[in-house]
């Protein structure tokens, strides 16, 4: 309850005591609180037409500067607020409420989908093909990918499109998170998305972690063993090699985010 053993044992010697008193307690004011004169000296100072643009941080310093000193930068403040005055002092409009990041939770497969494409290299310098992979957080399983030579929301569509058949999602309210890429914001593919009833789920402006998943399963395809050093020769190796991949990592890959079983088994 909050008290000690010799507070109690008092209280019940006190025949009079019929309660906690401590909360109606009458107590001295602190020595050190500000009248009603002195806080009506912060207003006026606050107030002045020089400082109506500028917040206590900047006009307790000034009247320090000029010999005046009527409270600290805290009390300036708590009196303003006391006041409802402690508002945005300038021209600069006040900050928009930052939304909360959306939040899902993947209790079994087939809940939550996040997506990315990551650049192949080929051999020819400057030339790259492009990875589209799909991957169920909950498993971790790779459940849509293919190889394209170009990044293009139509694409993205038909493979997500594919994915949802194959997984029998269709209409059952899946979440596709990505990023702000221009394929995964395309007209095509949220057209699509709707179309499948998926909801589609994107990553804040200019975070660069809020598709983590998808960032650590590429870093696990580039740094396979058996990823071409110098770039793949053809679209259709590339291809071949991501099939390859996909089957051993689904298959045989032991997850450490899963206790280190693999995808299929989770």
């Amino acid at each position: 309850v909050g008290i000690s053993r010799r507070t109690y044992r008092r209280w019940k010697a006190d025949k009079d005591n019929t309660g906690d008193k401590r909360p109606i307690a009458v107590r001295p004011t602190p020595s050190n609180k500000l009248s009603d004169i002195e806080r009506q000296a912060i207003l006026n100072a606050c107030n002045e037409p020089r400082f109506a643009s500028l917040p206590p941080s900047q006009i307790v310093p000034t009247l320090l500067d000029e010999g005046i000193y009527h409270a600290s930068e805290s009390s300036f403040y708590r009196v303003l607020k006391g006041h409802n005055q402690l508002k945005p002092r300038g021209r600069a409009k006040a900050p928009n409420p930052r939304k909360p990041p959306e939040t899902f939770i993947a209790a079994k497969p087939c809940q939550v989908f996040c997506w990315d494409i990551t650049y192949l290299p080929s051999t020819v310098r400057g030339q790259f093909y492009y990875l589209y992979l799909i991957e169920d957080i909950y498993s971790r399983k790779i459940v849509g990918f293919e190889v394209y030579d170009r990044e293009a929301g139509d694409l993205a569509a038909k493979l997500l499109e594919r994915t949802l058949l194959n997984e029998k999602a269709i209409g059952t309210g899946v979440v596709l998170h990505s990023d702000n890429g221009a394929p995964m914001k395309s007209q095509t593919l949220r057209m699509k998305a709707y179309e499948l009833g998926v909801l589609t789920s994107y990553s804040r402006p200019r975070v660069s972690n809020d598709n983590p998943f998808a960032e650590a399963l590429f870093r696990t395809v580039k740094y396979a063993p058996s990823f071409p050093e110098h770039g793949f020769d053809s679209l259709d190796n590339a291809r071949v090699w991501v099939n390859d991949f996909v089957s051993w990592y689904n298959a045989e890959h032991k997850h450490s985010g899963l206790n280190f079983v693999t995808p299929n088994e989770r």
